[in-house]
């Protein structure tokens, strides 16, 4: 079946059996083409809890997936591909966790949603890379501990006025970026704007311009007079970049920007998943309920 096709009986069949498509920022192009909404981990959460459709397809990793669940317990949550995960969520786990809470007793946890449903259910409150920042200003503590990427929470702890407890974790994609990589595309495009995602290592967040969530940098984009970016996160989000900005241009650095992971979604999966209804993400109830509470703490931080 070609493209075109597949793309029109995916649409008819989303629509036959009322199903949300939600497709991150990283997916590949004809996915996000597809999709009802596109956006970072904090836009899908959202979108996820406050739909009223009873299927949710979640075209992103097994993460974000099992989040869409924890917050809709009543609708049908859809991995198109199973095999979809995420690195850095299993760089923790809850029994590792709770040995780090043991070494700093009443610290809370704050966990990225780059997290298993598991490791949600022994945090306080989630973040998102958005709302990272805010999220751990918003707690009473001097003290937070954050889980699990390294880099992450380096850039918070730069950002707050409190002792911040890292753990080792890290994007493979982003935390290989070099920093000659972005000085020389910085050389080759003197007139562009450098936007870098927190997941990248310190030494490149400092040769940068603003560092932004990958919704943060579709917003700005959209509201600059500039005309050409360096954009150092995954490449996945140029689609919608172009789509939004016709008339600007777009640079990487000269690195494999690319998440596999994120790439693994076909039209084919997407296809196959809404015609028999599987793969179901089902979380356990007591960890669901657990879990829930660490992202609805989230939701409930003030948004700009």
């Amino acid at each position: 079946m070609d493209s075109p096709k597949m793309q029109q009986q995916i649409k008819e069949l989303a629509k036959q059996k009322n199903a949300l498509i939600l497709a991150h920022n990283y997916q590949r192009d004809e996915i996000q083409d597809l999709a009802d909404i596109t956006g970072d981990s904090l836009a899908l959460s959202i979108a996820a809890a406050e739909t009223d459709k009873q299927i949710i397809v979640f075209c992103g990793v097994h993460f974000m997936a099992e989040s869409a669940a924890i917050l809709a317990p009543d609708k049908t949550v859809l991995l198109p591909n199973r095999a979809a995960g995420c690195p850095m969520a299993d760089m923790v786990t809850p029994e590792t966790l709770e040995e780090m809470r043991a070494a700093h007793p009443g610290v809370p946890v704050v966990a990225y949603v780059n997290t298993s449903a598991a490791t949600k259910a022994h945090s306080d409150i989630c973040c998102t890379s958005a709302n990272a920042v805010k999220v751990v200003k918003s707690l009473p503590d001097n003290e937070v501990i954050l889980v699990p990427d390294r880099n992450l929470g380096s850039y918070i702890d730069s950002q707050v006025d409190k002792k911040c407890y890292l753990w080792p974790g890290y994007c493979p994609v982003h935390d290989q970026l070099m920093v000659q990589q972005v000085l020389t595309c910085k050389q080759e495009h003197p007139q562009a704007v450098c936007l870098a995602h927190p997941e990248c290592p310190p030494a490149i967040l400092e040769h940068t311009n603003q560092i932004l969530s990958t919704g943060g940098m579709l917003e700005f984009v959209r509201n600059s007079s500039q005309r050409q970016f360096i954009i150092a996160t995954e490449r996945g989000i140029l689609c919608q970049l172009k789509k939004d900005n016709p008339d600007k241009e777009f640079f990487f650095p000269d690195y494999e920007f690319i998440c596999r992971d994120m790439k693994l979604t076909s039209l084919e999966d997407l296809l196959t998943c809404l015609q028999t209804m599987e793969p179901q993400i089902k979380v356990p109830e007591e960890i669901r309920r657990s879990a829930f509470s660490s992202l609805q703490r989230m939701l409930e931080v003030p948004r700009d």
